[in-house]
């Protein structure tokens, strides 16, 4: 059952925890400036609000109704983004650079060339943010300029938001979002109820219901009562528990508990309320959905930290080759700067008398210049990039789509794609998620007797189900037909037992007549009229099957006010009679409490109705009740075999003077002001003790299509899955067995422990014994400690011996953890063992757990194994765990919105899990690791082809290449191709990654992006660099060529040699792939031709006319011929060997692919010339 709020109104949905449970946590930089000076702290203990007196509460300085989300103005934006920009240690670095190159005794390369990709880079994102803060001031002004109509000396005075003060009492009408968090006076509505809907806060479009204190709403819309109403409120101090408020309203000498059920909340919208009052308590920045708009932690992904420790690797090779050039500059000045040695190569100007040691330091920040281009400076932004076009084509998978809810697959973020190829651990929730969340009423347990029972034959059953028309079940057992006598009755409800009908028609058994009457009156679904039927609004789908259930039996619920609830109850008469009960109060239902009771009155009859989880009701049970409780144990245990959700029903008969006992002492909790909830849940327990038992209802949740393919095939992939549900042991693995989780081949291993000491015990038994199975397969004998464990084998379940006992055979396990047990694993005594117990199991299901413990165990196995971790959900109860995870995903389902809105990844269906990860998880990651890879080698490929010219010039830190060609290296000739082919590459085509799931592995291992293959890259990129250096040199050796030519020549060599290299890297061609990489050729040929005929007058080095110049000598076309020839050789050679000699699955792959598309269009040729004879002609 979905968890609900019930107060004393309708419900409110249960939000996510990271809006509900706590207190926002300051960040540390504020706790220690408040800690250091407290008095910048606000100091508000309560919130004190007088209605329609600005002067009493403008003493409080609350905070106004403008709300701003922009991050900077005019004035902060420059200086704030720059200064977050520079906290990229790339950026900084960059900037440091380009400060030492301002100094003209050190540098010789313009500082344009460092200044131009560095403020490319920074305009880019400073642009991206600026975008993204215009759309944040333009919503801002939208908002705060929306029209209000607050109460001002008895008339409506039109305002704007921006204006509306705390205190103001305002007029709100159909259709109009909330202004700000609110107390309702009164509204048009009979009992002046208030309807709602909550889409901006919690995602549900579901309505839900408010409504004021009697004492307010007789003010109607009477302007002079309402602007003379001043009404004092005390209230908790502005916090972000959505679902949760404390306060009291004092008026007329009176003072009156408020709740939530009292309250609107800005960002909600009134529906189906022509008009509404309301007194504003918290405004602007102080509201709830304001204080919920806080920072959502940022996921770094595997990939990024592994390249930023490659960077610091390559930030350390940088300082090798520096202390070579310290060296190499140093030996120069000391040994050949007198003599004629090394003039041959390198004209020496002895014009400075500072010593050789000083020069050689000094020549470090030179050579730190020439180096830079070790470090990609475009890589972080050229990630982000592929990352975009990577999450639109998973927004754009049409496979994915799930028509029936028009939900298409949609990534939520833009920085975790690679994360879906490396998943190790998928932890769900059931309900939704795994199931549909339809619930279908289909047994119930009465007074010890079962009905429904004819239903029990699955197939028959799922029959009726999905056709919902009139089955043969056998010989003389029909569907019923309630419509023959029901006018309510709901034409898909299915039920067989006929008998059962009957005696509820006659009304002979009271305990059915209790039975049905508590399911119409214990719950808190609202009632609507649509196109003339009625149909019932429910937050939970349990309430909502079992509401409907009844009404199929005659028990229809009709109406209901804040004090009332109206039923129609089918008479013997052939009629429905209409009955009113008097609603006295509604004991809520949350996740601690497990149950949710209301009181009535009908005829002087004061009565408790409660329902919940069985372990929850049964120890409420009065003594007359334990025999039946016996009976209707072993009833629930059979239906939870089945895989049905059960509920306990049981009343409690009042007498007046125990109630209004028992009423004082809740008024008088309801009005604390501190632990009012504590204070409540006592009181609630004192008067939900001595139950009657009624009996208990069955409900079936049916799997999701495709869910036990989708499990069993991402079981393959060596992807364990954890299911974290709040259902019962045995209905928990019963869905286990039907999605495909577990299996009859399994060990079962249950852990049901009542206390710390038990639970370490079984923990250590389990992980002996799986230590001797795994002894005694190798060892092909018993383990020894079989003595030890006997007594815990009945608990455990586990093991499995031949006949003869003369092997001892493994089978794989499925572990099964309680709530309770699981609280003791969790234990930091207790957590590691447990863990070293759970990864040993095949499949792991956790049963009765919180969210919280969803989240707990996530974390464990996140921190503990350094594994991948993905949470699926559909709930607010998922939410914690959705977050935890390295990646999360929310199902779009009956639950609400609020998975998916905190998720990363949102889909229709969990069966399209199995495509987002082993396709598009393998698609992402083996790009953006190769994309990566390839960067890297290419910045190096160039800082080489400097560090050689280094050999030649002494270490002087003379520049060969023209800074304008570097510039255009880094961000148009190289980078720009690598993004098409990283975004459209592709290496297995999506029916094969869905057709053998070994090739998941590949990213599960990081395969791809592995440090020696990183290793092996930049050792690549030294061999191209000195191939295309020394070629060149060879080439030019003993002419007149100056060294702004030979720099244009190996440049261009370069170019060649790299687009090369990805050519060879690419996998799947295409026009587009064609047309980038041969066009950035072109364009390198093209753009130089234009430039070079520029008279820059650069003082560095002349590049005029200098491309019609170099391309008019042989040798610059044999250089280029020559060139990539000798650089990608070993490549070349290297993935020959590797292909025919130690071939990967995915080469395998590969080149069956290959095979069966040359197959498939010699048969398509075959065909259009030899129509007749086909196949047969090719044979």
């Amino acid at each position: 059952m979905a968890a609900v709020d019930a107060g004393s109104g309708p419900a409110v949905a249960i939000v996510p925890e990271k809006l509900a449970d706590d207190e926002q946590k300051e960040p540390l930089f504020e706790r220690i400036l408040y800690t250091l000076l407290p008095m910048l702290k606000s100091h508000e203990d309560r919130r004190r609000v007088r209605a329609n007196d600005p002067v009493f509460n403008s003493q409080y300085k609350y905070a106004n109704n403008v709300v701003i989300t922009s991050k900077y103005n005019v004035l902060t934006f420059l200086p704030r983004n720059l200064f977050e920009q520079f906290l990229r240690v790339a950026n900084t670095y960059f900037l440091i650079l380009l400060i030492i190159q301002l100094i003209p005794s050190v540098s010789s390369v313009p500082f344009y060339s460092t200044l131009i990709p560095l403020v490319a880079v920074l305009s880019v994102t400073a642009i991206k943010d600026a975008y993204d803060d215009i759309k944040r001031h333009v919503s801002d002004h939208r908002i705060n300029n929306r029209a209000a109509r607050v109460i001002r000396d008895g008339q409506l005075v039109d305002l704007k938001w921006k204006d509306v003060r705390v205190g103001d009492v305002l007029r709100l009408e159909r259709d109009e979002f909330i202004t700000a968090d609110m107390l309702v006076l009164s509204s048009s509505e009979p009992n002046s109820l208030v309807y709602i809907e909550t889409a901006e806060l919690d995602g549900e479009t579901n309505l839900k219901v408010r409504q004021p204190i009697p004492e307010t709403a007789h003010l109607e819309d009477h302007l002079d009562q309402l602007s003379k109403f001043e009404g004092y409120v005390e209230a908790e101090i502005p916090n972000n528990r959505l679902h949760k408020f404390v306060g009291t309203l004092t008026y007329n000498d009176q003072q009156y508990s408020l709740d939530n059920d009292k309250i609107v909340l800005r960002g909600c919208r009134l529906r189906n309320t022509k008009w509404m009052y309301s007194m504003v308590v918290y405004a602007g920045r102080d509201t709830k959905l304001v204080k919920n708009s806080g920072k959502t932690k940022f996921k770094r992904t595997h990939l990024d930290l592994f390249m930023n420790k490659l960077v610091i690797f390559i930030l350390m090779f940088l300082g090798v080759c520096l202390l070579i050039g310290l060296i190499g500059s140093w030996i120069f000045e000391a040994v050949y700067a007198a003599g004629d040695g090394f003039r041959l190569f390198v004209p020496y100007l002895n014009s400075a008398q500072d010593s050789a040691a000083e020069l050689a330091w000094l020549q470090i920040l030179s050579n730190l210049i020439v180096l830079n281009t070790f470090v990609p400076i475009s890589l972080y932004v050229t990630v982000e990039v592929i990352r975009l076009g990577l999450s639109l084509f998973i927004n754009w998978d049409v496979k994915m789509y799930y028509a029936p809810n028009d939900v298409p697959p949609l990534a939520r973020t833009t920085t975790l794609n690679e994360e879906l190829g490396q998943i190790e651990y998928i932890f769900s929730d059931k309900t939704g998620t795994l199931t549909q969340n339809i619930m279908t009423f289909l047994k119930c347990s009465i007074h010890g007797r079962k009905y429904g029972e004819v239903t029990a034959e699955d197939k028959e059953r799922e029959q009726i189900v999905s056709t919902g028309e009139l089955e043969l079940l056998s010989s003389d057992v029909k569907q019923v037909d309630f419509a023959s006598w029901n006018s309510y009755a709901d034409k898909g409800f299915v039920f067989c037992d006929q008998e059962f009908v009957d005696k509820c028609k006659s009304k002979e058994d009271p305990e059915c007549d209790e039975f049905f009457r508590l399911l119409c009156l214990c719950h808190t679904v609202l009632p609507a009229m649509e196109k003339g039927e009625l149909v019932y609004n429910a937050q939970s789908p349990d309430e909502a099957a079992l509401v409907q259930a009844a009404r199929n039996f005659g028990y229809v619920f009709k109406a209901r006010s804040p004090f009332t609830i109206t039923l129609d109850v089918f008479t013997p008469g052939e009629e429905f009679v209409p009955e009113q009960y008097e609603v006295l109060n509604i004991l809520d239902f949350n996740n601690e409490r497990k149950r949710m009771s209301v009181i009535v009155k009908y005829e002087d009859k004061i009565t408790l109705y409660c329902k919940g989880a069985d372990s929850i009701v049964f120890a409420r049970l009065n003594e007359e009740s334990q025999p039946l409780m016996r009976v209707t144990l072993e009833h629930l245990a059979e239906y939870a075999r089945e895989g049905l959700r059960t509920l306990v029903l049981a009343k409690k008969d009042l007498t007046l003077e125990e109630y209004t006992m028992w009423a004082e002492e809740h008024h008088q909790a309801s009005i604390v002001q501190e632990n009012r909830d504590a204070a409540l849940d006592l009181v609630y327990e004192k008067i939900e003790q001595d139950l009657t038992l009624l009996g208990a209802t069955a409900i079936e949740d049916k799997l999701q299509d495709g869910v036990p393919e989708t499990i069993a095939n991402l079981a393959k992939a060596n992807i364990k899955i954890w299911v974290l549900t709040g259902d019962k042991q045995e209905t928990a693995i019963n869905i286990g067995y039907s999605s495909c989780l577990i299996d009859q081949d399994m060990d079962i291993v249950k852990i049901n422990a009542t206390s710390m000491e038990e639970c370490q015990d079984i923990l250590e038994a389990c992980r002996q014994e799986f230590t001797s199975q795994e002894e005694a397969e190798r060892d092909n004998s018993i383990s020894s400690t079989e003595s030890l464990l006997s007594r815990f084998r009945p608990i455990l379940g586990v093991g499995c011996y031949k006949n003869d006992r003369s092997r001892f055979i493994t089978l794989p396990k499925a572990l099964i953890i309680d709530g309770q047990t699981l609280m003791f694993a969790l234990d930091k005594s207790l957590k590691v063992l447990f863990l070293e117990v759970a990864k040993q199991c095949h499949s792991v299901i956790c049963c009765r757990v919180t969210p919280l413990q969803k989240a707990a165990v996530v974390e464990l196995v996140k921190v503990h194994l350094h594994q991948m971790t993905l949470a699926v959900g559909d709930g607010a109860n998922d939410v914690s765990m959705i977050q935890k995870a390295n990646v999360g995903v929310g199902i779009a389902g009956k639950e609400g919105m609020q998975a998916v809105m905190a998720s990363d990844f949102s889909l229709g269906r969990f069966q399209f899990l199995e495509k987002l990860l082993l396709v598009h998880g393998h698609w992402c990651y083996s790009r953006l690791a190769r994309m990566m890879l390839y960067f890297f080698y290419k910045n190096v490929g160039l800082a080489s082809l400097l560090f050689w010219f280094q050999l030649f010039n002494g270490f002087s830190g003379s520049f060969p290449i023209d800074p304008i060609n570097v510039i255009m290296y880094s961000l148009i000739f190289t980078s720009v191709p690598v993004v098409v082919v990283a975004i459209a590459d592709q290496d297995i085509r999506a029916n094969t990654l869905l057709a053998d799931h070994i090739y998941y592995e590949e990213g599960r291992r990081s395969k791809v992006y592995t440090r020696w293959k990183f290793w092996l890259a930049m050792l690549d990129a030294f061999f191209q660099s000195a191939a295309v250096f020394f070629v060149a040199y060879g080439a030019y050796y003993d002419s007149d060529v100056g060294i702004t030519e030979y720099g244009f020549v190996i440049n261009v060599s370069l170019i060649l040699t790299v687009t090369l290299h990805l050519a060879l890297e690419t996998l799947h061609w295409t026009i587009i792939n064609h047309f980038i990489l041969w066009g950035s050729v072109l364009a390198t040929f093209v753009i130089n031709y234009v430039y070079t005929a520029i008279d820059t007058r650069q003082p560095f080095m002349d590049t005029y006319w200098l491309m019609y110049q170099t391309s008019s000598h042989s040798q610059f076309w044999f250089v280029l011929i020559l060139t990539p020839v000798i650089s990608l050789s070993p490549r070349i050679v290297a993935k020959v060997i590797e292909q025919e000699l130690f071939p990967s699955p995915v080469l395998k792959a590969r080149s069956e692919e290959k095979l069966l598309r040359n197959k498939n269009r010699i048969l398509t040729t075959v065909s259009m010339h030899h129509p007749k004879e086909g196949l047969n002609h090719i044979m």
